[in-house]
This record gives C-alpha cells, sequence and structure tokens, in this order.
C-alpha cells in the first residue's frame, strides 16, 4: 500500500476513532530518538493525544467560566499587602484544597486593590485542576436571575450555577438590591452552603452590607453562610492603579524638567 493512501486512511480513521494527534504521526515519529521501537512510538502518540485532550479540556471550562480577562497569581504583587497575605498563603489556596473542603473566601477591600485579579488568578487554577469555574458580576447575575425567573428558566439557571465547583461574585457593594434580587441571590449563596465554594470580592465591610439589601436578617444569614470555616482576607490600602498613576506622573515631571 502507498504511504499517501496509508495517511489517508490514519487521517480517517484518526478521525472516526476521534483521537486526531494520530493523524500527525509522522511528525512524532521524526523526533523519536533513532532507537525507538514501535512500543515507544505507541506511547508518544498516546501521549501527545491526551496532553491535546486536557488542552482542549482545559480551554472548555475557561470559556464556560466567563472570565472578563486572564490574570495569573504569579502576576499579583504581594508587597501591595505589608505581609497581610503571604506567598505561603496565596500557594495554599492555588492548591484548591479550600474548593474540595467547600470553603468559601471573602476578600475585602477598596478599590483597585487587586481582589479581582486574585479571584481570577484562583479561578484560572481551579481550572487547570479540572474543576468548573463561574465568574459572575454579582449586580449582573441579579439582573440574570430576574430575567430568567421572568422568563420561567430560573430553575435551569439555578443548577448550572449550583453544578460549579467555584463560584466567583465579582463586585459585591457597588450597586443595592431590591427585595427580589436579594432573595434570588441570597438563595444561590444559601444552596451553596457547605456544598460549593464561593469567592466574593466587595469595596464593603460587612457592617455596611445592610445598604445593599433591604432585609437586614437575611444580610446576617447571608454573612453567616459565607464566613462559616471560610476565609476573610482584608485587602484594604492604597489602590495599585493610583500609585501606579502617581509614578506615571512622577516620571513625566522629572522627565519635563
Amino acid at each position: 500500500m502507498s504511504t499517501l493512501l496509508v495517511d489517508e486512511q490514519i487521517k480517517m480513521l484518526s478521525k472516526q476513532l476521534k483521537i486526531p494527534t494520530f493523524a500527525n504521526y509522522s511528525e512524532l515519529i521524526r523526533r523519536a530518538a533513532p532507537d525507538s521501537n514501535i512500543g515507544d512510538i505507541l506511547l508518544m502518540l498516546m501521549k501527545a493525544e491526551y496532553e491535546q485532550r486536557q488542552w482542549n479540556q482545559n480551554q472548555r471550562r475557561l470559556k464556560q467560566a466567563g472570565f472578563p480577562f486572564t490574570k495569573t497569581l504569579d502576576e499579583l504583587d504581594l508587597s501591595r499587602y505589608s505581609g497581610e497575605i503571604s506567598e505561603i498563603f496565596v500557594n495554599e489556596l492555588a492548591s484548591c484544597k479550600f474548593i474540595t473542603e467547600h470553603r468559601n473566601i471573602t476578600m475585602l477591600g477598596n478599590p483597585g486593590r487587586g481582589k479581582t485579579h486574585m479571584a481570577i488568578g484562583l479561578g484560572l487554577e481551579a481550572c487547570s485542576s479540572g474543576m468548573s469555574v463561574l465568574f459572575k458580576n454579582a449586580a449582573s447575575l441579579s439582573t440574570e436571575l430576574s430575567e430568567a425567573r421572568d422568563n420561567y428558566g430560573l430553575g435551569r439557571l439555578e443548577k448550572k450555577i449550583q453544578r460549579a465547583d467555584l463560584l466567583i461574585l465579582d463586585e459585591m457593594g457597588y450597586v443595592s438590591f431590591d427585595r427580589y434580587q436579594s432573595e434570588l441571590l441570597f438563595k444561590i449563596i444559601a444552596d451553596r452552603s457547605e456544598r460549593g465554594s464561593i469567592i466574593v470580592t466587595t469595596n464593603l465591610p460587612f457592617s455596611e452590607w445592610t445598604t445593599l439589601f433591604e432585609n437586614p436578617a437575611m444580610v446576617a444569614a447571608m454573612i453567616d453562610r459565607l464566613t462559616f470555616q471560610s476565609y476573610v482576607l482584608d485587602m484594604n490600602g492604597e489602590s495599585y492603579r493610583l500609585s501606579q498613576t502617581k509614578k506615571g506622573r512622577k516620571k513625566g515631571g522629572s522627565h519635563s524638567s
């Protein structure tokens, strides 16, 4: 059988068997050591297929997560936190053990302190570990839940959220919620209690959450569920964006003089 015909049949069977990397066997053989036997080459092909599948699955998880941008934990400047958040602690969180233990993280701090950055970084680590993640802006989620209720799709959306190993609720504190939105958000948080992890980023201390929700009793119950056996990170301090702007102005000033 000619080499061309063999190649065509391998491509066809690779597609039918859903092992597409096997179609590139000739490239892998070229990379193999001269003394490689059939077992070595087969192992190379299988490893390439496995790695490609892992990459494809991770890409799907990243797409489903809905991150607004990509920020890794390596890019986070921990010196901004004056030793309050150590590299050892961040590495412990990056292991995603808090997710398997169904613990939550609440990040409290004024704007520009890296809360969303850290939340996304942990979300990326979770995706890489094979976990499902959903990133939601708190205000946008409340609107999404309200619209789903009005369109008879609330149950489906709630199930989708509950299936996620990690839910990230970003920017809790910039928009207040009416009674219906409050109840819908509370149900999302309550349903995940000790069953699924949540990361919440907020610019408000817990004492001011009553400005967000109409029912003080519900606020107390929500905070109780979020903080039970969980991590609360105080990330207050000077805004990173503001400090960068000041540095830029200083450089511009010294240059012009």
